[in-house]
């Protein structure tokens, strides 16, 4: 089967996971009925199940299609660009400076109603509604930022060793200055746990409206370089033979990827595990170019994180488990089955 036969039937599967994840939950509904739904063909349907479907279900299982593929995209461009499997966007302090601006939020009430009479009583309402994801946003960004520009001026061409090791070293600081507030603030404890760990609960269409031009953005940004990552991977000292310019591509491509993950971080939490599984599946589906690694990448991503949202809101029912947890009792042993597999004949 051809890569792009492959490429149309993970798309095909991931349809029809769409639907399966809109189909199943405390009220079940025929598959097949959801499909009709989606599609637009509400005649004679049960308004209950249309209401179901269309406000409940569809958006929170398109915004975990769409952030796990976002992850995955993530995964795989710093998979690539620092030659290490394990690499993920949050190596390089994304995560952890999402999560102390969250902090900051949770921890002192900040909002942003202050420009709420100049915006109106439409806009002002939702400006204060988007100051956690925005805190979470910049601050992860800023985080990343730090990285480059401090490793650039370390190392003039940014080599693997050295944004790895300071991303490390930062994420740890940052990590430790996160836990020392949480020392302090001890009644909201419980309150930036649940956000760290992740969730799609409560997430209707403005939240896939939000990540989308992120999405797009990024995505596009990121195919437009599948060449420059191809030659990544083969290595520092052949990217410069074959004449990439490896600190500008590299800063490039890490923005993008940041700008991807970031978004996900800053609209449902921290979740770990589905950036280093599918870029690793994408590859043994496709193969190493990354013209096809990258959307196989999202496809297979964006699967793995609608499952693992549907066993968080189904194993418990009516209760949840945050999204973050079953993303890592699913994808440590998946992720290790892998790896561990190449070693096989």
């Amino acid at each position: 089967m051809g890569k792009g036969q492959k490429l149309i039937l993970a798309a095909l599967v991931s349809f029809a996971c769409i639907c399966a994840a809109s189909s199943l939950g405390s009220s079940r509904i025929n598959p097949l009925d959801t499909l009709r739904i989606i599609l637009g063909r509400t005649g004679g349907q049960n308004p209950r199940d249309i209401s179901i479907v269309l406000q409940l279900r569809l958006p929170r299982v398109l915004l975990a299609f769409m952030a796990g593929g976002a992850l995955a995209l993530s995964g795989a461009v710093f998979q690539a660009a620092l030659k290490n499997q394990l690499a993920s966007p949050y190596i390089i302090g994304l995560s952890s400076g999402a999560s102390l601006g969250a902090a900051l939020v949770i921890l002192c009430g900040l909002r942003l109603p202050l420009l709420g009479p100049l915006l109106g009583p439409l806009l002002g309402p939702l400006l204060g509604s988007l100051t956690l994801p925005l805190a979470g946003f910049g601050a992860g960004l800023l985080t990343v930022l730090f990285v480059i520009a401090f490793s650039a001026r370390l190392d003039r061409n940014m080599s693997n060793n050295t944004v790895i090791l300071f991303g490390l070293v930062v994420s740890l600081f940052v990590n430790a200055l996160l836990t020392t507030l949480m020392a302090f603030f001890r009644e909201e404890l419980k309150t930036l746990i649940l956000w760290q760990m992740g969730s799609f609960a409560l997430k209707g269409w403005s939240s896939v409206f939000m990540l989308l031009p992120f999405l797009v953005l990024g995505g596009l940004g990121l195919m437009r370089y599948s060449r420059e990552l191809d030659l990544l991977s083969f290595g520092e000292e052949e990217s410069q033979a074959a004449g990439l310019e490896l600190r500008r591509v590299r800063v490039l491509l890490f923005l993008l990827a940041s700008l991807l993950s970031g978004a996900v971080v800053a609209l449902c939490g921290a979740i770990g595990f589905v950036d280093l599984a599918a870029p690793h599946a994408g590859r043994r589906i496709t193969g190493p170019g990354h013209r096809w690694v990258l959307p196989m990448s999202f496809l297979t991503g964006g699967c793995l994180m609608t499952a693992a949202d549907l066993a968080a809101r189904t194993i418990i029912s009516p209760s949840e488990l945050p999204v973050g947890a079953v993303t890592a009792l699913l994808g440590a042993p998946f992720f290790a089955w892998m790896y561990f597999r190449r070693g096989r004949p």
